[in-house]
């Protein structure tokens, strides 16, 4: 069901994807085929103002004025890492504040054949992963479809404005890759998620490739099945763990969709991925999960999925609880795994003076679920 224009507020057409927009000018009495032109404008030209649409009628565009908006979050504070690395700091507070409650983070990553945007989901997350700075802070709510696609919608016009990047043709893509890896775990925010992917993949809009488009979940099994017939892109999974036991304690979400589940998951999504492997990901904590015994363990568990591993040396945070892992434990680690025949990337880390880096990502959240205050000051480990 469409969200229809209340007497108190306008469309946010930033909502829609383009059989939703469609829909919408239908019931405004004007062609379907409006809905390619305003994707069009929105987000392949980033124009947020009706009375630069010219190829639209001046009487549609009058009736919009009134209806409707592009309305994309508002940028707090825009950060550049020494290697070039870019936070938005993103007020989705729905008051409209200047002093805001909840606020979200993107980060951008710039290197030599890609550029990747990280985009978040959710104001805070309700998953409380032991040694995530996001899971700390709590939750909040889910963004809406506005908020997830406003973030690349913001990031482009912020990046086309900026030194190295303004003297780029139109044409030329700055953000060619996206990873729905920021704040919240995407698969519990699911119809938002998917409608914000479909925008991202739509040729009249961002034009993304689904092999361009990595979705990172903890292993919500349903909601794997439903991504897999609905808008299959690439899949990551933050495993981090060989064992139930291990995982129960450091991914809590692992105790009502165990190892053997998850792996059955990844399997049945393979038959309609974009790309023939599952990416897991795998955060490396000192002498918790980072042992040759925990890396035989791990090759046991994924043995009939194919995968590569992605090693996150963990990133620090105030009273995490947990430290990073040696290098020389990260690579007796990762050659267990390479000479099993196994692709290994270690990730690089990637603006960590502005904490922009994997796990530290936090915003200002408003938190629904108090669990600043339950959780100790020192992490299960």
């Amino acid at each position: 069901m469409l969200r229809l224009r209340s007497n108190t507020s306008l469309v946010n057409l930033l909502d829609y994807n383009q059989p939703q927009l469609a829909e919408y000018f239908v019931g405004l009495g004007e062609k379907p085929f409006r809905a390619k032109q305003m994707m069009r404008w929105m987000h392949h030209f980033g124009v947020n103002d009706f009375a630069q649409m010219t190829d639209i009628a001046k009487s549609l565009r009058e009736k919009l004025q009134i209806e409707a908006e592009i309305s994309p979050p508002t940028v707090q504070l825009e950060q550049v890492s020494d290697d070039g690395t870019r936070k938005w700091l993103i007020d989705v507070n729905n008051n409209g504040g200047a002093d805001t409650a909840n606020s979200i983070e993107t980060v951008f990553i710039p290197e030599d054949d890609r550029g990747t945007l990280c985009i978040s989901s959710q104001v805070g997350c309700a998953l409380a992963c032991t040694f995530c700075s996001t899971g700390r802070q709590g939750f909040n709510r889910n963004l809406s479809v506005s908020e997830i696609i406003g973030q690349l919608w913001l990031a482009n016009q912020s990046l086309r404005k900026s030194d190295g990047y303004d003297m780029l043709p139109a044409s030329e893509r700055i953000i060619s890759n996206v990873v729905m890896m920021g704040m919240g775990e995407p698969l519990t925010n699911y119809d938002n998620v998917v409608t914000a992917m479909q925008i991202m993949l739509d040729d009249s809009a961002y034009g993304l490739s689904r092999r361009r488009v990595t979705l990172s979940t903890s292993g919500i099994v349903p909601a794997m099945d439903r991504l897999k017939e609905d808008c299959p892109v690439a899949l990551a999974v933050s495993l981090h763990a060989p064992n139930d036991a291990l995982r129960d304690e450091i991914v809590p979400i692992n105790k009502k969709y165990p190892i053997k589940e998850l792996m059955a998951a990844c399997e049945r999504y393979l038959v309609k991925a974009p790309r023939d492997f599952v990416t897991f990901e795998y955060v490396m904590l000192d002498g918790v999960n980072d042992t040759v015994e925990h890396a035989h363990q791990l090759l046991d568990v994924v043995k009939n999925v194919p995968c590569k591993f992605n090693l996150i040396p963990f990133n620090p945070f105030p009273n995490s609880g947990y430290e990073t892992s040696k290098p020389s434990h990260i690579r007796v680690f990762r050659d267990i795994l390479m000479q099993a025949g196994y692709v290994v990337t270690v990730r690089k880390t990637r603006g960590e003076d502005i904490d922009a880096a994997c796990g530290q990502l936090a915003g200002k959240v408003l938190d629904k679920t108090k669990r600043s205050m339950k959780i100790p000051i020192k992490a299960v480990a």
